[in-house]
């Protein structure tokens, strides 16, 4: 009988209808209600995307079991069977539920991987806190993946999406070397600078990898959908790139948010709309890539490490 080894999928979650949409909202404020003018806020993002689809939760599924079938049809070790589980930030199934389902199958070995490519204490770091700690209180052994932000695949995965949206570019009459590419992602508290977080770096790393592969030279880092607090996020956010950057006459945007792996709000909303409303009042053409998604080179990227991380001593 084969062993099983589960897998712990985790990632951020959303609500799967609008009617969920203040109690995700209300976790994501560790239980405080949204104002109504905040829940109507967010409510209006979902539904701006078309027709009010909440596409994330059906490509983290898509995700989680085209890795159940890649880690088995890569693995050569038929004595090992893999078994995905999904666990969510924000949203049912939570961490705690994966894991205790892990548990409830009989799982005594896991390994627990995100799906972002890039650590930070507050990011990647909060989702291994929760699984670990309720793999020892279910007497799970658990190893973790912190990042693999530098993968040959997923590297070979995001060029070609970048050059295949630069094509594009020169079929519609631009040259090639003058649309400018803006790698971003996800904004973060910049107080995770002075904790030596390595979140910048790490991004910064597969900004370069992707623009070497490609052959890019004009290309600059941004963030976007930094939270709306108090404290000072990470900058500048992509609206005031945008707008830096019509100063400096650069007519042609390729926007490639390597912080995200799926189509998701900060995705359909914050760059498809938002940021392309503001282009197109600065007079700019701005396109995105593709989102990974379930493609078969970030399923060998996962796959790989995650078979790599258990064979290892």
């Amino acid at each position: 009988m084969a062993t099983k080894v589960g897998v712990l999928v985790m990632s951020y979650g959303t609500p799967e209808s609008l009617e969920q949409v203040e109690s995700y909202y209300t976790h994501i404020r560790r239980g405080h209600p949204p104002t109504a003018e905040q829940l109507k806020d967010l409510k209006d993002r979902y539904e701006a995307i078309v027709g009010g689809v909440f596409p994330l939760r059906a490509n983290t599924n898509n995700q989680v079991a085209s890795l159940q079938e890649a880690l088995n049809a890569r693995s050569t070790n038929a004595e090992v069977e893999f078994i995905c589980y999904q666990g969510l930030k924000h949203a049912n199934p939570f961490i705690e539920d994966g894991v205790a389902k892990m548990a409830e199958d009989g799982i005594k070995e896991a390994i627990g991987i995100v799906l972002a490519p890039h650590y930070s204490v507050m990011s990647v770091g909060s989702y291994i806190k929760r699984a670990e700690s309720k793999a020892e209180e279910l007497g799970i052994s658990m190893k973790f993946i912190k990042n693999y932000h530098l993968h040959p695949s997923l590297i070979e995965a995001l060029a070609a999406r970048v050059s295949s949206k630069l094509d594009q570019f020169v079929e519609a009459g631009a040259e090639r070397d003058k649309v400018r590419v803006l790698f971003s992602a996800h904004s973060l508290p910049e107080k995770i600078l002075q904790m030596g977080d390595p979140y910048q770096d790490q991004l910064l790393e597969t900004s370069r990898a992707v623009a070497e592969k490609t052959g890019v030279t004009s290309w600059q880092f941004t963030w976007q959908s930094a939270g709306r607090t108090a404290e000072p996020w990470l900058g500048p956010d992509i609206l005031d790139t945008l707008r830096t950057l019509s100063q400096e006459q650069v007519e042609d945007i390729l926007v490639a948010p390597i912080g995200f792996v799926s189509d998701h709000l900060e995705v359909l909303y914050d760059l498809d709309i938002e940021a392309k409303t503001i282009a197109k009042e600065l007079d700019m053409r701005l396109e995105r890539i593709d989102s990974l998604n379930s493609d078969s080179l970030y399923m060998e990227t996962m796959s790989d490490v995650i078979i790599k991380t258990w064979e290892k001593e």
